[in-house]
Order: C-alpha cells, then structure tokens, then sequence
C-alpha cells in the first residue's frame, strides 16, 4: 500500500528522522513509497538464518528498502536479494511457497509482544531500558553513558 494513501500527504516529512539517521551513519535514503508486508521478508531472514547468511540478507533488504524503495515484500525482490548474499533463490522460494518459517516469525511476533514492543524499531538494552524509533547516535551514546554512570555509583 502507498504510504502517502495510508498516513497522509505529511509522510515525506515524518521521514526526515530517517533521513538523518542514515545521513548520520553515511547510508543511502529513498524514502519508501510503499508500506511492505513484511511477513515475507521475516520469514525469507529465518531461511538466510539456518543458510549461515542472515547478517548478509538483513543488511541487504534494509538496503533495498530503505536506501532503494524496493518492495521487501514481494517474493521477486526477495529472492534477488537471496541470490545477492549467496543464498539459493530456488530454495527460498520454495521454503516460503511450503511455509517452514511461519511458526518461527509467528513466534518472533508473539515474543514481540510479551515483551511489550509496539513499534519497530526497539532495542531493548540490559536493565530494560527501551530505544524506539529511529533515533541518533547520540542519543544512544547518552544513554549507554547514563547507564554506565549509574553502574558506577
């Protein structure tokens, strides 16, 4: 579904925090047109998973998503993204087409929310303490700082 039909004509500029992380950190931003679903691509993560190759294709469909405007729901997308990181696109689509690795994003989504994660992305850092959304580095510094002051008292 397009973004701007879904949260309004205003999207464009509630992207500009994720225009400025990437900026930040020296990454491509095409802010994306489309909301995916990702049920796909979390399942296509499970397979690079047990393949040896998750940190590869976890790179690689943020990259298309957000540095592309790749739709990382659509089965064509993920599986050039697999053949991209060395995965078997075969395989995948096949794996996807059977279902293996519904159960485990199902599980992934149902300890998401045990956890009480409402919005992507949430980092939960020892002692609890919650990052959401796509905030700065500094942010994080000042916070991972806190955190080590207070150990040290």
């Amino acid at each position: 579904m397009l973004l701007e039909r879904l949260f309004g004509p205003g999207v464009g500029q509630s992207q500009e925090g994720q225009r400025r992380r990437c900026d930040e950190l020296g990454l491509p931003f095409i802010p994306p047109r489309l909301l995916s679903n990702s049920r796909l691509v979390v399942e296509a993560a499970e397979f690079a998973r047990d393949a040896g190759r998750h940190p590869e294709f976890h790179r690689a469909a943020l990259a298309a998503y957000f540095g592309h405007s790749r739709d990382i729901g659509n089965l064509e997308v993920l599986s050039e993204l697999a053949a991209e990181v060395g995965l078997d696109r075969v395989a995948l689509r096949r794996e996807l087409a059977a279902g293996r690795y519904a159960d485990a994003r199902e599980a992934s989504h149902e300890e998401a929310r045990r956890s009480g994660v409402t919005a992507v992305p949430t980092y939960i850092i020892a002692g609890g303490a919650r990052v959401v959304g796509a905030q700065s580095l500094d942010h994080f510094r000042g916070l991972l700082e806190s955190m080590i002051e207070s150990e040290s008292l």
